[in-house]
């Protein structure tokens, strides 16, 4: 039922034979202890002063932070992506079973920052807006633009946090019992707390402590496994020999899992539509008081974002090291790659009080912190882009709109609690949750750049871009859930090291490594049909071929369907593309676009109202 990815947790499983046979109770108490104390002061060290203050919270409080978030915290809440649930097992048995192939999307990463520094960034901070996708409209005039974008980053958040919140769920019921109902209801009660009480400065300061704590755990292991390996240079050293450090593979084949070339290519398409087109981290950016200090801030983050992602990886070195003769899964010591950080951490730390649950109160908090800074988000984007919008709702004042906004991040974390549940109910969610969201980032980022370097671009061509890229892509996903078996085949390991009497070893341990192999043995791509080569596409390229078929399209229809109703304030657009527009052959008034500040004339059916200190023209066009 749990056959997934993301379901690392069901290691414990395999322990608790092993710990009802050892008086480990002592051991035990002081776990439990360190797993509830550890929870329950990094969820109220964020909201203290809110619970001691009377002050009343405004909308700006509640969204912003009021730009009283320093520039340190900021950092490590927008570097906080890097070292999620999902990153700190699933990296370091990536690195055992397969090698550094998937470390180098940070190359990707690294790129996209200062893209969305200095092109993105500057676009979206003069407008006043508390909606990245309020942008859309204002570009394009156009509700239906900014609803697609806002409906795509809705579902695709609510599929994430789902799988997020789950994760913690199966560790707290193997080992301490807790049902998963109550694992779930635990974690979404927290999150109506935070949502209620702290806004967006609870939110970075819960990044910061996650941040800080995940990076110390990870640091220790790090530390643990070089002492023990014998150096940082054994380290190393083992795992070059067992041909895991497998950098700058530059072959040409789209259907390889992953290459250097499609993971430095798909990861920057990807972090492009996540810096610059996603409201939790726009929002952030936004909460900063000057142009200068966000820059700062993201260039200065490169580094920290290089470190952080590379903790993980770090560990998987040091974990291969100590089991490079002895590999769990070929053992049949676990059932699944992921698990192999938990698997290290039972085997040489079970006796030590307090230590295994310092890990899962750990993870317990990182899906904790990610649900509650989301939930944040989601219910600023569905007041600003839905809600406010309808009649019933407009010119509310300040106090009603945070209240709403509140109410709205309450709904969405029952809502997640839902999604959660089924992802424990239904088998194959998982990888399909995670292809449907790879394959969304291409329509973001493709509106996006239509939006800001096609002067000629209207709403027209906008959204049937990204109805187009949304539709093929998911065919794509579909066909190649349905149709093809492209396996990839791991590095080999082995158990020659292994004490045959180990007490880990059990009468399944032939048919787990038999299925294990059964579904890793590699295969070759099956048909020469057209379709075939298609959906056998690796998932790295979705992003990039769905931007660039938002853009095709968005064009091409842009320029079929262009008329005078389609001006637009030339504001919208990033400043040296609205120069050279400007002064080119085809700027000016051909595709109808003007600049109130000049003195240009507006549109017969044109409207002007004001977003912060920019005017800008309002057509009423849906």
């Amino acid at each position: 039922m749990f056959d997934n990815g993301y379901s690392g947790f069901q290691f414990c499983g395999i322990f608790v034979q092993r710990q009802l046979e050892e008086p480990t109770t002592v051991s035990n108490l002081w776990n439990y202890l360190a797993f509830v104390v550890f929870v329950v002061v990094s969820a109220l060290i964020p909201i203290r002063k809110r619970l001691c203050s009377r002050r009343v919270k405004t909308k700006e409080d509640y969204v912003f932070g009021a730009g009283h978030i320093s520039m340190l915290a900021m950092m490590l809440s927008i570097a906080r992506g890097t070292l999620g649930v999902i990153s700190v097992l699933g990296y370091p048995s990536e690195f055992f079973y397969r090698g550094t192939a998937m470390w180098e999307t940070l190359y990707g990463m690294m790129t996209a920052y200062p893209i969305v520094c200095f092109v993105f960034i500057p676009v979206y901070f003069d407008l006043g807006i508390t909606s990245v996708y309020q942008y859309l409209e204002l570009r394009f005039n156009s509700r239906l633009v900014r609803c697609l974008a806002s409906g795509t980053y809705i579902l695709r958040t609510l599929l994430s946090l789902g799988v997020t919140i789950y994760t913690p769920t199966v560790a707290l019921n193997t080992i301490i019992g807790v049902p998963y109902w109550a694992s779930l209801l635990c974690i979404t009660c927290i999150s109506i707390f935070f949502n209620a009480l702290g806004g967006m400065k609870a939110a970075v300061a819960a990044d910061v402590i996650q941040s800080l704590s995940m990076t110390a755990m990870l640091v220790g292991i790090v530390i643990y496994c070089c002492v023990k390996s014998g150096g940082v240079d054994q380290v190393v050293a083992i795992g070059a020999q067992a041909g895991r450090m497998n950098f700058f593979n530059f072959a040409a084949d789209l259907h390889l899992r992953v290459t250097t070339t499609s993971a430095w290519l798909g990861e920057l398409f990807m972090s492009l539509s996540l810096l610059g087109c996603q409201q939790n981290f726009v929002q952030r950016y936004l909460s900063m008081p000057t142009l200068r200090k966000i820059r700062q801030t993201m260039l200065v983050n490169i580094p920290l974002v290089a470190v952080l992602f590379s903790l993980p990886w770090l560990v998987g070195m040091g974990i291969f090291a100590l089991y490079h003769t002895c590999d769990p899964l070929k053992a049949g010591n676990i059932e699944k790659m992921d698990q192999i950080l938990p698997y290290f951490i039972m085997d040489y730390f079970s006796k030590v009080p307090g230590v295994w649950g310092l890990f899962v109160g750990t993870l317990f908090n990182g899906a904790l912190t990610l649900n509650i800074s989301n939930i944040n988000s989601l219910a600023t984007v569905t007041w600003e882009d839905f809600l406010s919008l309808l009649p019933g709702f407009r010119k509310k004042a300040d106090s009603y709109q945070l209240t709403v906004i509140k109410l709205v991040g309450t709904i969405y974390a029952i809502l997640i609690l839902g999604v959660g549940f089924l992802v424990g109910l239904l088998s194959g969610v998982i990888e399909s949750s995670v292809l449907v969201l790879s394959a969304t980032s291409g329509p973001l980022l493709g509106v996006f750049i239509l939006a800001m370097f096609v002067p000629f671009a209207n709403w027209k061509g906008a959204a049937l871009g990204m109805l187009v890229s949304h539709g093929v892509t998911v065919w794509i996903v579909t066909g190649r859930m349905m149709y093809v078996e492209v396996y990839d085949s791991l590095l080999s390991t082995s158990i020659e090291g292994c004490v045959s009497d180990a007490p880990f070893l059990t009468n399944s341990t032939s048919y787990i490594v038999v299925d294990q192999m059964s579904r890793i043995m590699p295969m070759a791509v099956q048909g020469d049909s057209f379709l075939y080569r298609i959906y056998s596409v690796s998932y790295m390229y979705y992003g990039v071929f769905g931007t660039i078929l938002t853009v095709a399209v968005g064009l091409v229809f842009s320029l079929a369907t262009w008329s005078s109703v389609d001006a637009y304030n030339t504001k919208m657009l990033h400043p040296a593309v609205r120069w050279l527009h400007e002064r080119s052959p085809f700027g000016g008034k051909r595709f109808g676009s003007f600049d109130v500040n000049k003195g240009d004339k507006l549109p017969p059916a044109a409207k002007v109202v004001v977003v912060s200190n920019l005017t800008v023209k309002d057509s009423g066009k849906s």
